[in-house]
């Protein structure tokens, strides 16, 4: 959806277009900067071995079953960094360098994981939200991009003005749906981490001292959620500055 804001710029000449070069621009270029962060820390304290001589999967067992979550299954999934809790089927995903590694760093995403298992056990609210927001947010993002093109070339032609400035108007609600979804991510996200701390220290999986290198893995990899959210916000203002611009 992001990279249309070129194209989005090409058609309108109003002061809206200064903003993707200003602000939207060089954000991207700083997620893409904290998304080879997120790399190089896990990379880091991935040589760091913890006492427990516990591997991830085990953790993850671990963790799950003391929390009753005996039908939550650990499986391994390709890929780095794509560990990920699966709703649907019951299992926590973790990635090959994570799944059979001993390690603060795979730990500590095992745990993650195994917090959004917890989450949706407890019927966690913005979990709740998250999860309902998915099918429309899969609907409207599909066609926001598009909805928002046609919107703005129809506004070219005064015939089809008024039609046009709706068009847009709706393209700018179907964004603004993902907007709302990667804002409720982020409440899902930090209190997974939350989760992962006291979840790793209780089972004395990881010692508080341990804990420290894992959060800092945790961290970075929370600030690329919070990109995604603030470019999606920057991306959003700056459709609304267009529809602004067309009223006028």
């Amino acid at each position: 959806m992001l990279p249309a804001s070129a194209a989005l710029a090409a058609i309108s000449f109003d002061g809206a277009y200064n903003l993707t070069f200003v602000i939207i621009i060089p954000m991207m270029i700083l997620t893409f900067i904290i998304s080879s962060a997120v790399k190089t820390v896990f990379a880091k304290y991935n040589t760091i071995k913890p006492a427990s001589g516990l591997t991830g999967s085990q953790a993850a067992r671990k963790i799950l079953d003391e929390a009753g979550l005996f039908h939550v299954d650990v499986k391994q999934c390709k890929g780095t960094l794509t560990d990920h809790f699966n709703p649907k089927t019951n299992t926590v995903y973790l990635s090959e360098a994570v799944f059979g590694v001993c390690s603060a760093s795979a730990l500590g995403v095992a745990a993650h994981e195994c917090g959004h298992a917890i989450q949706h056990a407890n019927d966690y609210l913005f979990v709740k939200i998250r999860t309902a927001l998915v099918p429309v947010c899969n609907f409207t993002a599909r066609y926001s991009t598009i909805i928002v093109l046609v919107g703005l070339l129809m506004t070219m032609f005064q015939t089809l003005y008024s039609i046009g400035t709706f068009v847009l108007f709706v393209g700018i609600v179907f964004y603004g749906v993902y907007t709302l979804f990667t804002l409720v991510t982020l409440p899902v996200e930090f209190n997974a981490s939350k989760r992962a701390h006291s979840l790793l220290t209780r089972s004395n999986i990881l010692s508080n001292t341990e804990w420290a290198s894992v959060r800092k893995v945790l961290t970075v990899a929370a600030l690329t959620y919070v990109m995604s959210f603030s470019m999606s916000l920057l991306y959003l203002l700056r459709l609304l500055a267009i529809l602004g611009s067309r009223k006028r």
